[in-house]
C-alpha cells in the first residue's frame, strides 16, 4: 500500500473514533482488543527493517501515549453497558501523539516516518484498550465482546466476564 494512502486511511479511522467515542459508546472488548491487536499485527508484516530504532522509539511512545489516553478515558454505566467517552485531555493526548510522532520522524528518521505506522497505532490504541478494559470491569454494568446487530442481543465474552466478576466480587446476568 502506497504511504500516503495508508496514512490518510490512518488518519480517517483515528478522526471516526475520536468522533464516536467523544460521543459515547459502549466499551467493546472486540473494539478496544482485537482490532488494535490485528491492526498491530497487520502493521508488523508491513515493516521495513532499514530504521528499527526509529519503529522501536515510535512504538514505545505510542505505547506510552495510550495509556496516557486510556486514563483519561471517562468509564460509565448506562442501560445495563459500561459505556466510554472521550475526555478534552483524552484528545489533547491524541494531538500530543500524532505531534510526537511527526517530531521524531523529522529528527530520527525522515524517509522512514511512514514505516510502521500501523504497527505504531495499532500498539498505542491495544495499550488505550487495555487500560479502559481495566476501568470498564470496575463499573457497574456489562462489559460486551460485540455489539449486537438489528435488535439482536449484545455478545458477551466469558473471559470479560470472569474479570469483571473477579474484579467486583459479583456475579452478573450474562444473557444481554
Amino acid at each position: 500500500m502506497n504511504a500516503t494512502v495508508e496514512i490518510v486511511l490512518i488518519a480517517a479511522a483515528i478522526v471516526f473514533v475520536m468522533a464516536r467515542r467523544l460521543i459515547g459508546e459502549p466499551a467493546v472488548g472486540k473494539r478496544l482488543l482485537l482490532l488494535p491487536a490485528i491492526l498491530g499485527v497487520i502493521g508488523l508484516t508491513q515493516v521495513v527493517p532499514d530504521s528499527l530504532v526509529f519503529l522501536l522509539v515510535s512504538v514505545v511512545l505510542s505505547v506510552a501515549f495510550g495509556v496516557l489516553r486510556g486514563l483519561t478515558i471517562r468509564t460509565y454505566e448506562r442501560d445495563g453497558l459500561v459505556m466510554l467517552r472521550y475526555t478534552a485531555m483524552t484528545v489533547v493526548l491524541w494531538v500530543a501523539s500524532i505531534a510526537a510522532r511527526f517530531a521524531l520522524g523529522f529528527v530520527l528518521a525522515p524517509a522512514a516516518a511512514g514505516n510502521g505506522l500501523m504497527l505504531v497505532v495499532g500498539a498505542g490504541l491495544l495499550a488505550e484498550g487495555l487500560v479502559v478494559m481495566s476501568k470498564a470491569v470496575r463499573v457497574r454494568g456489562q462489559v460486551v465482546w460485540s455489539k449486537g446487530r438489528n435488535g439482536e442481543p449484545h455478545r458477551t465474552s466469558a473471559f470479560l466476564d470472569s474479570w469483571q466478576e473477579k474484579v467486583r466480587g459479583t456475579r452478573h446476568d450474562s444473557s444481554r
